[in-house]
C-alpha cells in the first residue's frame, strides 16, 4: 500500500516523519507551489496566510472550523530551496534539490517534527495524500486531496512498527490511533452485548489467556475496567485522537509470574488490537 521509504526516528526528544518526493518539475515551480497562498489553497491539509522571510507570521485556518485557527512563524525561507515553518508545536522543513539528468525535475523532501508518536501513521498518510495533491497541480490537472478509508494509515503504522506493546512497573501497555471514531470502536468491541458494572467483561473486551472478572469501571465510550485473575485488573480507555478516529491506551497490570507469561500477555493483547484494527477496516 506504502511503497515510499518513508522514515520515522528519534530528534531530541521528538519524533522525526521524513518523506522524500520526486517530481517532474524545476525547483522554482515546486517552489512556487508550496509558497504561494493561492497555490497552497489548491493541495496543502489548510488555508495558509504568511510573510515569506525568516521570523514571518504564518496562519493555518481549516474550512469550516470556527475561531482563529493555529499560528506559525517562518524559520526558513532560502529561494528556492528551503521553506520550514512552525505549526503550533510542529515543525515543517521543505527542502527542494533539482533532480534528474537535467536537473529540470526536483526532488522535494518533507521533515516534520512533531511529539506525539502514535500520531505518526496519520501525519504520514496525511502528507501522502496532499503531496499527491500537489503532483497534480504542478501537472496542471486538478488537484484533489483524497480521504484515506484507513488503509493507507494501518500500512504506515506497521512500517513504523508502532503496534506493539511495552513493559510498565507494574504490567503492560498500548497506545494506537484507530481509524473510526470512539463510538464505532465501542459498538465493535460490545457487539450485542451491554456492558454493565458487576458483569462480567463482553467478549470483545478479552484476549486469549486472559482470565476476565466482574467490570468494575465503565464510562461509554470512553472506558471499560475489569478485574482479571488473580489480581490485577485491564483498563481499555479512547481518547481524543491524531487525525483519524479515537487513541487506544490499553493497560493491564499484574503481577504477572514470569517474564514469559508477560510476553505472552504481550502477544495476545497484540493479537486481539490488530484483529479490532482489522474488523474496523472492513465496518
Amino acid at each position: 500500500m506504502n511503497p515510499h521509504s518513508d522514515t520515522l526516528s528519534p530528534a531530541g526528544g521528538r519524533n522525526a516523519l521524513r518523506m522524500e518526493r520526486r517530481l517532474a518539475h524545476p525547483p522554482a515551480k515546486v517552489w512556487a507551489a508550496i509558497t504561494r497562498p493561492e497555490h497552497l489553497a489548491q493541495w496543502f491539509p489548510s488555508e495558509v496566510t504568511l510573510e515569506l522571510r525568516p521570523g514571518g507570521a504564518m496562519g493555518f485556518h481549516f474550512p469550516g472550523d470556527e475561531g482563529p485557527g493555529m499560528t506559525g512563524e517562518v524559520t526558513d525561507a532560502d529561494e528556492p530551496r528551503l521553506f520550514a515553518f512552525s505549526w503550533g508545536d510542529d515543525h515543517l522543513r521543505w527542502e527542494i534539490t533539482p533532480d534528474g539528468p537535467d536537473g529540470r525535475g526536483s526532488l522535494l523532501t518533507l521533515v516534520h517534527t512533531f511529539g506525539d508518536r502514535f500520531g505518526a501513521p496519520s501525519f504520514a498518510a496525511g502528507w501522502q495524500l496532499c503531496i499527491s495533491a500537489l503532483g497534480q497541480f504542478l501537472d496542471g490537472g486538478e488537484a484533489e486531496v483524497s480521504r484515506d478509508a484507513g488503509e493507507l494509515h494501518e500500512a504506515y503504522l506497521e512500517q513504523f512498527d508502532l503496534g506493539h506493546g511495552q513493559v510498565t512497573d507494574d504490567g503492560i501497555r498500548f497506545e494506537r490511533q484507530l481509524v473510526r471514531s470512539a463510538d464505532a470502536v465501542w459498538a465493535e468491541l460490545c457487539a450485542d452485548e451491554i456492558p454493565l458494572e458487576g458483569d462480567t467483561a463482553p467478549d470483545g473486551f478479552l484476549a486469549d489467556g486472559v482470565s476476565a472478572g466482574p467490570v468494575t469501571a465503565l464510562r461509554a465510550p470512553a472506558s471499560l475496567t475489569y478485574a482479571v485473575h488473580p489480581k490485577g485488573e485491564v483498563r481499555w480507555e479512547f481518547g481524543e485522537g491524531t487525525g483519524y478516529g479515537t487513541r487506544l491506551v490499553l493497560t493491564q497490570t499484574g503481577p504477572f509470574d514470569s517474564p514469559a507469561a508477560t510476553d505472552e500477555a504481550l502477544a495476545a493483547w497484540h493479537a486481539r488490537i490488530e484483529r479490532l484494527a482489522g474488523q474496523l477496516l472492513e465496518g
